[in-house]
């Protein structure tokens, strides 16, 4: 090949190759606003208790507020700042609450599973409020649908008398 033969040829592959920087350049740019969207949305985004906006006084509750696909056999649990205590309104029942403090433990040898009735437990070493759905309680199970749980919750120096309320509601699937 002659210097005139690489010269001649030479237009043509700088043509193929502009053709192939255009796509590139195209895909790149794709995949660049892909990544800046997918950043954004994650950096923007509230979830979980962030989205709830619960009071100060109440750390976390589960199923999270407005949840869309809790389980029937789902766990309402409620952490309140320290300090505070409470019960829980599922469904317009008050399921009764027991100090977890005070559930007897004689004659439990050590290792051995404590039984705890099937209430509201109230755990004062974190201050959580919890209630499993059982066969043997007020609520056996949540059925299909949107669910309201109230807790009501109060200082434990103060007694039920300054006691407030947060709502919030959930959905089963």
């Amino acid at each position: 090949m002659t210097f005139e033969d690489q010269h001649e040829a030479s237009p043509a592959r700088q043509q193929e190759r502009k053709r192939s920087d255009r796509t590139l350049l195209v895909v790149s740019l794709f995949i660049a606003i892909g990544l800046v969207l997918v950043t954004r949305g994650v950096l923007t985004s509230v979830t979980g208790d962030e989205r709830a906006d619960l009071p100060s006084t109440i750390e976390s509750v589960l199923p999270v507020p407005d949840a869309e696909q809790a389980l029937a056999q789902s766990d309402v649990f409620v952490d309140l700042a320290p300090g505070l205590t409470g019960v829980l309104v599922i469904d317009g029942i008050e399921i009764e609450t027991v100090n977890l403090s005070e559930v007897q433990t004689e004659g439990v040898e050590p290792g051995e599973q404590v039984a705890v009735p099937v209430v509201t437990v109230f755990e004062p070493g974190n201050f959580t409020l919890t209630y499993a759905p059982s066969r043997d309680g007020p609520i056996d199970r949540f059925d299909s649908g949107t669910h309201r749980v109230d807790v009501i919750f109060w200082p434990i120096k103060d007694g039920r008398e300054r006691a407030r309320v947060y709502t919030w509601f959930f959905n089963v699937v």
